[in-house]
């Protein structure tokens, strides 16, 4: 690939990212602008624990215009246990989600796949701006197949690849809706079996590295916006750099939009934008709508 060509790729890369935090910016500026009076804070434990499933099934029977039986579920499970304290603030969180797909005469295929965990604990020195220290988890509960091929090929498993971050910063929370922090990251990609594209160096071409440490800079803003009664917005943007090429980022963008039809029931569209050259030099997207039952435990 030509010079040109690699600056034209990492200028367009670089215009998305900044793209992707002017919006997130120009958001939370918004909800700011909206937000209510303060109220006096409520310290302790605060619990919130929501699982939910979706099914979708069809069937055909001699049917004339033709189609295929078709039958897809997908478990969601969440929950937040945070401890408010004068000068302290712990935030622990979790995301599990697995989904799979039957079409025809195949065999089932999983759809969606994630199990994300983090903790955060704040010292509060001032009001909006405090020091924070982070560790974050992410990895996936079954194995990931390439069906492209014949027969199909296994690329991913359970911890295979599992990714960690460690951070230290400070974190800027104008209201309880934005909350926004910057620090000095450590980042490991762990892998078994899958060591490419994850965490393998391509340039030691004489040996298969199973694990990635990186030191870089990162940046996370969480919104949990109430848009209405019966409508709630939660989007986390991260990102991350490593200081050997800071022109080069990790995006990792997660929105959901959930519409409340009645107590049990509701709408989820998720949108998940993420981007690492290590593993793909393209961006990769996924997004789901599901209608559903959901249940809260706390």
């Amino acid at each position: 690939m030509s010079a040109l060509n690699i600056r034209r790729e990492l200028t367009v890369k670089l215009k998305a990212v900044v793209l992707v935090i002017c919006i997130q910016i120009f958001l939370s500026s918004y909800i700011f602008a909206q937000g209510k009076e303060v109220e006096e804070p409520k310290y302790g434990w605060q619990k919130e624990a929501v699982g939910g499933i979706n099914l979708t099934q069809t069937s055909f029977d001699n049917w004339a215009q033709g189609g295929e039986n078709s039958f897809a579920s997908q478990l969601n499970f969440n929950f937040k246990l945070i401890n408010d304290r004068e000068k302290t603030n712990w935030a622990n969180s979790g995301k599990f989600s697995y989904g799979s797909a039957k079409i025809g005469n195949q065999e089932s295929r999983k759809s969606i796949d994630e199990i994300k965990l983090e903790s955060v604990f704040t010292y509060k020195f001032g009001t909006y701006i405090n020091p924070y220290a982070a560790v974050t988890g992410e990895t996936q509960f079954a194995s990931g197949y390439d069906y492209g091929t014949v027969p199909k090929t296994q690329i991913s498993a359970i911890m295979d690849p599992g990714y960690f971050r460690e951070s230290i910063g400070v974190d800027y929370q104008p209201n309880d809706i934005v909350k926004t922090r910057i620090g000095a990251s450590l980042k490991q990609t762990i892998t078994s079996d899958y060591p490419i594209p994850y965490a393998d160096d391509p340039d030691t071409k004489n040996e298969i590295e199973k694990t990635k440490n990186e030191i870089g800079a990162e940046s996370v803003t969480d919104i949990s916006w109430k848009i209405s009664e019966n409508t709630l917005l939660i989007t986390k943007l991260e990102l991350f750099s490593t200081f050997k090429a800071l022109n080069e980022t990790d995006v990792n963008w997660d929105n959901i939009l959930t519409i409340e039809i009645s107590k049990y029931f509701n709408v989820n569209f998720n949108f998940k934008l993420f981007y690492d050259k290590d593993i793909s030099s393209k961006r990769q997207i996924k997004q789901a709508i599901a209608l559903g039952f959901t249940y809260s435990f706390i």
